[in-house]
C-alpha cells in the first residue's frame, strides 16, 4: 500500500493505532452534522426546561401537593433526567466513535433504561388515578391517598432499577463483545422482555383504562342532562357538557397517540429480530423519537390545565420568592383542579 493512501486511511479511523479493528470516522457533512446536533440539542434542553417548570410547581405550591399531582411530579422527575442524561448521551452516540470505554458504555446506559422504564410506568399510574376518580369517585378519597401514592411512587421507581438489570447483566461480563469494531458503544437488548415489559403490557392497561374513564366519563354526562328538567336550564347544561366531553375525548386521545407514536417505531423494528444493536442510525433516530415522548409529557399532563399554565407565570416573573408564595390561603391565586 502507498504511505499516503496509508495516512488517509489512519486519518479515516477513530484509534489510528489500531489499524486493522479501530471504527471509521462518521463522514457526515458538517453543514447536516451542525444541524442534527442543534436540533436534538434544543429537544433535549427542551425537555429539561419543561419538566424542572412542572417539578418546581408542584414541589413549592402546598395547593398543589395532592395524590394525582404527586404522580405527576414522579413522571416529570423521570422526564427531567431523560432531557438532562440520556438525550445528551445518545447525541454522543451518533458519532461511532466512543472514546470513553467499554464499560462505562454500559454503565451509561443503566440510567437510560431507569429514566424511560419510569416515565412509562408513571404513565400508568396515573391512568389508574383518573380510572379510580372517574369510575369510583366515592371511594377516591379513601383509596388514592398521599400515602399510597409516595408508595406506588417508590415501588415504580424500584421496579425500574430492577427492570434494568434485566439487560445488563449479558453486557457486564463482556464489555464490548457485541462491537463490530473498536471504539463503538454498542449494548445488546433481549427483545422479548423488553417488548412485553416495556411496551405491550403499559399501552394495553393505558388504553383499557383510558377507554373506560372515557365511556363512564360520556355515560355521567349523558345521564346528568336526562334529568334536567328545565328548558333553559337544560340547553345551558347541555352545550358545556358537550364541550368537556370534546376536551375529555381530545386529551385522552392525544395521551394514548403520543405514546403509541412515539414508542411503536422502536418497537416494530426491535420485532425483526430477537436482539437489537443500539448503533445504526435507523435505531438512534427511532430511540430519540421513544424519548421524545418525555418532552411531549409535561405539555400533555400539565398544560391542559389551568395550574401549570398559573405557576409557570409565577415562576417565570420571580414571584415565588415573594414570601408566603408556597402558602395556599389565597385559593383564586393558583387554581390547582386537575
Amino acid at each position: 500500500m502507498h504511505p499516503h493512501s496509508e495516512t488517509l486511511n489512519k486519518a479515516e479511523l477513530c484509534f489510528p493505532q489500531l489499524f486493522n479493528t479501530s471504527c471509521k470516522k462518521n463522514k457526515r457533512p458538517q453543514s447536516e452534522s451542525m444541524i442534527i446536533y442543534t436540533v436534538l440539542s434544543s429537544i433535549s434542553l427542551l425537555t429539561v426546561s419543561l419538566n424542572l417548570l412542572v417539578i418546581i410547581s408542584i414541589s413549592h405550591f402546598r395547593q398543589l401537593h395532592t395524590p394525582t399531582n404527586l404522580l405527576l411530579l414522579s413522571l416529570a422527575v423521570s422526564d427531567f433526567l431523560v432531557g438532562l442524561i440520556v438525550m445528551p448521551f445518545q447525541i454522543l452516540l451518533l458519532e461511532p466513535c466512543w472514546f470513553l470505554g467499554d464499560l462505562v458504555c454500559v454503565l451509561f446506559n443503566f440510567p437510560l433504561f431507569i429514566t424511560v422504564s419510569t416515565s412509562v410506568v408513571n404513565m400508568v399510574l396515573i391512568s389508574v388515578d383518573r380510572y379510580v376518580a372517574i369510575c369510583d369517585p366515592l371511594r377516591y378519597p379513601a383509596t388514592i391517598t398521599s400515602k399510597t401514592v409516595r408508595i406506588c411512587v417508590l415501588l415504580c421507581w424500584i421496579y425500574s432499577v430492577f427492570y434494568s438489570f434485566l439487560f445488563l447483566p449479558d453486557n457486564f461480563k463482556q464489555p464490548g463483545r457485541y462491537n463490530s469494531c473498536y471504539g463503538e458503544c454498542v449494548i445488546s437488548v433481549n427483545v422479548v422482555v423488553d417488548l412485553v415489559l416495556g411496551f405491550l403490557i403499559p399501552i394495553s392497561s393505558i388504553i383499557i383504562l383510558y377507554m373506560r374513564v372515557f365511556v363512564v366519563a360520556v355515560s355521567q354526562a349523558r345521564s346528568m342532562r336526562s334529568h334536567i328538567a328545565a328548558v333553559k336550564l337544560q340547553r345551558s347544561v347541555t352545550v358545556t357538557v358537550k364541550k368537556s366531553e370534546l376536551k375529555a375525548a381530545r386529551t385522552l386521545g392525544v395521551v394514548v397517540a403520543v405514546f403509541i407514536l412515539c414508542y411503536c417505531p422502536y418497537y416494530g423494528v426491535s420485532l425483526s429480530g430477537y436482539e437489537v444493536f443500539l448503533s445504526s442510525s435507523t435505531i438512534v433516530f427511532f430511540v430519540f423519537l421513544l424519548y421524545f415522548n418525555s418532552c411531549l409529557n409535561p405539555v400533555i399532563y400539565a398544560f391542559f390545565y389551568p395550574w401549570f399554565r398559573k405557576c409557570g407565570k409565577l415562576i417565570l416573573t420571580f414571584q415565588i420568592l415573594l414570601p408566603n408564595s408556597s402558602e395556599p390561603e389565597n385559593r383564586n391565586v393558583l387554581p390547582w383542579v386537575f
